[in-house]
């Protein structure tokens, strides 16, 4: 197995998770009032990508590679976006959380793409897939506003 293909791979995924992380900074105190009952999910989802973040440094630096620990230039974007559609919505709760689902769908569908690319190490392909795991998770405690948004 190649290592540096691998350790692309992961730095891919680490950029993914750090730009959940700064999108979760972005929900912070926005919605609780109205969807206080999320509050204890979203406070797991923010604890879990802190520590898939880790997993990944270490990944990557036991494979002799650099972690690339900045976030990606399409998160980069959609963080723009929420900023400028929130400067026209005022903050609306439910905007924000629908932007919490897109994320988590965007996170899902590059864990699933890294893991079907064959470039994972085998000891990195049970840590992904544990991550990939997390996220449907997450994910499916948010599904709901989605379909309520249709």
């Amino acid at each position: 197995m190649d290592s540096t293909k691998t350790v692309s791979v992961l730095n891919d995924l680490l950029n993914i998770t750090n730009d959940r992380i700064q999108g979760f900074s972005k929900v912070e105190d926005k919605v609780w009032e109205q969807h206080s009952l999320l509050r204890d999910d979203y406070d797991q989802m923010v604890k879990e990508s802190q520590e898939m973040r880790s997993d990944l440094i270490n990944l990557i630096t036991e494979r002799g590679g650099e972690p690339d620990d900045t976030s990606s230039a399409a998160g980069a974007i959609h963080r723009t976006w929420i900023d400028v559609k929130n400067a026209f919505t005022g903050n609306n709760p439910e905007s924000t959380l629908e932007n919490v689902v897109f994320g988590e769908k965007s996170a899902i569908a590059a864990y699933q793409e890294a893991l079907q690319s064959d470039k994972l190490c085998p000891q990195s392909t049970v840590v992904v897939a544990d991550q990939l795991e997390q996220l449907k998770s997450s994910y499916s405690k948010f599904q709901s506003l989605e379909k309520s948004a249709d």
